[in-house]
């Protein structure tokens, strides 16, 4: 896996990065200084020496990652279109196969109000970012409604190719690219974006320090920082982990779509803090996104969904059944649905 960078301010207390980690029981691990194997920067880092089975488990966890979503792809963009992440309704309305697309494009406009990233022309973002890009449907979208030139990241070499061709027929083709990358070791200079995004990757990444981390380094002085995230739920004062039962119903859904241990909002509103971003702001849109699972059941249960499931593949249907199983999390206000907003320091 890649470095992490050192920044201004004081990491994270020890026991707050094991418990985002899983880490309670592991070895501690102990940090080392030296320069990046890719020269972006002659900046030192600190490099977290992980021990042979965490960089053993992480590269299974990118191959699970990759190969999922090579699988499976395809059978999502004919259920979900080009956006594959959830849609924003109106607390307590209905979702219908047709709308829930329509809902996702609001997805994406209200993470952008949420955040306060301005429309004017002198202040509209110029170099985006998107992480975890899937099929490039955000990259595309934000290039087109600010004239942007947007860069997508993604394991999954399915994933890239097919946001390319997408791009490319749509005529945006040199205002998008998209690549195979780490989102734990980015090859993109410090500083480079001045809107980073990432809408529903987050849950995907085995290191959540490492990886606000990272979009920190990549984003420009005052640049703005979006997180759209599944989080489960904050705990109280009193509680030093989740409950069991809680625990093992996100273990069945992260055995399906390769995920990691969870962490909550708050989590990451330390980590912001911990790397003294500003303007940090975060909400639980949960309610919002209650409809959605539903609508992408009844849509990938039709007699055409079916046939595409099975055709794609045993991860594609694992992870079919399991999505009764985020309609039950929701409803027992154990995964939250979270969005995330910073701004790095302007120099």
């Amino acid at each position: 896996m890649g470095t992490l960078l050192h920044l201004q301010a004081p990491p994270l207390p020890l026991p707050l990065r094991r418990r985002l980690l899983g880490e309670s029981n592991r070895t501690t691990s102990l940090p080392l200084w030296g320069f990046p194997r890719h020269s972006r920067s002659r900046r030192p880092v600190r490099v977290f020496m992980a021990s042979a089975t965490e960089a053993t488990q992480e590269e299974e966890l990118k191959k699970g990652i990759a190969e999922f979503y090579d699988e499976s792809s395809a059978l999502w963009e004919g259920v979900w279109g080009d956006h594959m992440h959830h849609g924003f309704y109106d607390t307590d309305a209905t979702a219908t196969i047709d709308g829930h697309r329509a809902a996702q494009i609001r997805m994406i406009e209200e993470a952008l109000r949420f955040a306060g990233v301005s429309d004017n022309p002198l202040e509209k973002p110029k170099e985006v970012l998107d992480v975890g890009c899937g099929i490039g449907g955000s990259s595309r979208y934000i290039a087109k409604k600010y004239g942007a030139y947007c860069q997508g990241i993604t394991l999954s070499p399915v994933q890239a190719q097919r946001a390319q061709a997408l791009a490319a027929a749509e005529g945006l083709a040199d205002k998008v690219n998209f690549q195979v990358a780490d989102a734990l070791d980015q090859p993109f200079s410090d500083g480079q974006f001045d809107l980073v995004w990432s809408m529903e990757s987050g849950e995907h990444m085995p290191d959540k320090m490492k990886f606000v981390s990272e979009l920190a380094r990549v984003a420009a002085p005052g640049a703005t920082i979006i997180i759209v995230t599944w989080c489960h739920r904050d705990l109280s004062e009193s509680e030093e982990s989740l409950l069991p039962e809680e625990t093992n119903l996100l273990n069945k859904i992260c055995n399906a779509y390769y995920l990691p241990s969870w962490c909550s909002a708050a989590d990451y509103v330390k980590i912001a803090k911990g790397l003294s971003l500003e303007e940090i702001k975060t909400a639980d849109w949960s309610d919002n996104v209650a409809p959605f699972w539903p609508a992408v059941i009844q849509s990938a249960f039709t007699w055409q969904g079916l046939t595409s499931l099975l055709r794609s593949g045993w991860k594609s249907i694992k992870g079919a059944l399991v999505m009764p199983l985020m309609i039950e999390g929701y409803k027992k206000k154990l995964i939250k649905f979270a969005i995330i907003t910073c701004r790095k320091p302007a120099a």
